[in-house]
């Protein structure tokens, strides 16, 4: 048994309690109320989910399992996988065989890559993407596990190793992806020696002599590996798999809510900002001519992309562990310099212009540019990576939600006839 595999089992049987004694004892008392407004506005605020894996707090920001993610920069993508599932950081034999099980299932199947080679050329990353894990999901062994007849307590296990089989074939399936829509070449084949993050780098062939590229991806993928369960990608991987269907479809549903422009397309965006400040005044401009195109844009009624955040009210520390990698590994990239003068000027001219209600910067405001910075231009494959990160909050919220075996999803709608009525319109 593995070490993860291991320490679920010592800890489902206790997280099964905990669950059902709050349910039987405090089942009846109130938590949240929802107003006509949030009805209609996405619900947003009303608090009518459970998650473990990650709270997102307005001063400290994300806190995966309790701790800031400050804290956790430096951690390998695997540790924060472990930390997820499990609430505990592995030690150094847990982190290793959870790696080696990584290594172990990373083959993928001729099939897969024989779709993706014929996909039409101007097809989205994404919905090849997409297209392969739905693909993988022939092999599920909770779908097989599920028709050969197993009790709801077992459901976790077989959920567990989908979850493996998905995410030691996830940095395959996106650098394959990006080398066949983009025409780089060859497929990379896996280096057995290296860690998840770091292999990623390499199959994706970016040239790589200082290791900086490895580093920022393994940054970019605990950074972004999990932002509470309410998000669109969260939710909907919640929702599909609350209903029982296999991970690979879940993961799947989860990374289709990411591919829309108001969620997993913010880092393009911003880039796009960034990229347009520089076209404009011919480089990086000066803190005069920064100051006077933002009010340009804001009088003009637009928004600044990367700058503001529904729940916090700080500098995203994401945001910060990005911009220290910068400042110390490219400080004199132009499009670097123009998202740190942004750092520097933008919250101050958001809070004199008063309509922000957060003026400080989030995650999104510096990714793209430090991609950028290492030669990945296909913006429109910066999903992608965000995808590959996000499944590990994905499916750890998967794997803990069958051990609970939590209900399906199915909220009560009400009509505008019923609301009205209600309100007394």
């Amino acid at each position: 048994m593995s070490a993860l595999k291991q320490k679920l089992a010592e800890k489902v049987p206790a997280l099964r309690e905990r669950a059902k004694k709050i349910v039987s004892q405090h089942g009846d008392k109130v938590i949240s109320e929802v107003s006509v407004a949030q009805a209609f506005g996405g619900m947003r605020g009303v608090k009518c989910m459970v998650c473990d894996t990650s709270v997102v707090d307005p001063q400290q920001g994300l806190l995966i399992r309790g701790i800031p993610i400050s804290d956790l920069s430096t951690r390998l993508p695997e540790e924060i996988f472990f930390l997820l599932c499990t609430g505990e950081v592995p030690n150094d034999d847990e982190l290793r065989s959870l790696q080696g099980e990584l290594r172990d299932r990373r083959e993928v199947p001729d099939y897969v890559w024989n779709v993706l080679r014929v996909l039409p050329v101007d097809m989205h990353p994404m919905e090849m993407f997409n297209a392969a894990i739905l693909i993988l999901g022939r092999d599920s062994v909770f779908r097989k596990r599920y028709a050969a007849g197993m009790t709801k307590q077992e459901h976790w296990e077989p959920a567990l190793e989908d979850a493996l089989d998905l995410l030691a074939k996830l940095p395959a399936l996106a650098s394959a992806v990006y080398r066949i829509r983009f025409g780089k070449g060859d497929l990379i084949e896996p280096d057995p020696t290296l860690d998840w993050g770091g292999g990623f780098a390499r199959m994706l062939g970016i040239p790589d002599p200082s290791g900086h590229f490895a580093e920022l991806m393994r940054l970019y993928m605990t950074l972004h590996s999990d932002h509470e369960g309410g998000n669109v990608s969260a939710n909907t991987c919640h929702v599909v798999g609350s209903s029982l269907a296999d991970p690979y479809y879940a993961v799947s549903a989860g990374l289709s809510g990411l591919a829309g422009p108001l969620h997993g397309l913010a880092n393009q965006e911003c880039l796009r900002f960034v990229l347009g400040v520089r076209d404009r005044f011919g480089g990086v401009p000066n803190e005069k001519q920064l100051t006077e195109y933002v009010w340009e844009m804001l009088k003009s009624g637009r928004v600044i992309p990367g700058y503001g955040h529904a729940v916090l009210r700080v500098t995203d520390p994401r945001f910060t562990a990005f911009h220290a990698f910068g400042s110390r590994v490219c400080k004199d990239d132009p499009l670097f310099r123009i998202v740190d003068m942004g750092f520097r000027l933008i919250p101050d001219i958001l809070k004199e212009h008063g309509k922000a209600k957060s003026p400080y910067p989030n995650v999104d405001a510096v990714t793209g540019s430090l991609v950028h910075h290492f030669g990945i231009a296909e913006a429109n494959y910066y999903t992608v990576l965000f995808g590959v990160s996000r499944s590990l909050g994905m499916l750890s919220q998967l794997i803990l939600n069958r051990a609970l075996g939590t209900a399906i999803t199915r909220p009560k709608s009400v009509s505008m006839d019923w609301i009205e009525k209600q309100v007394g319109a």
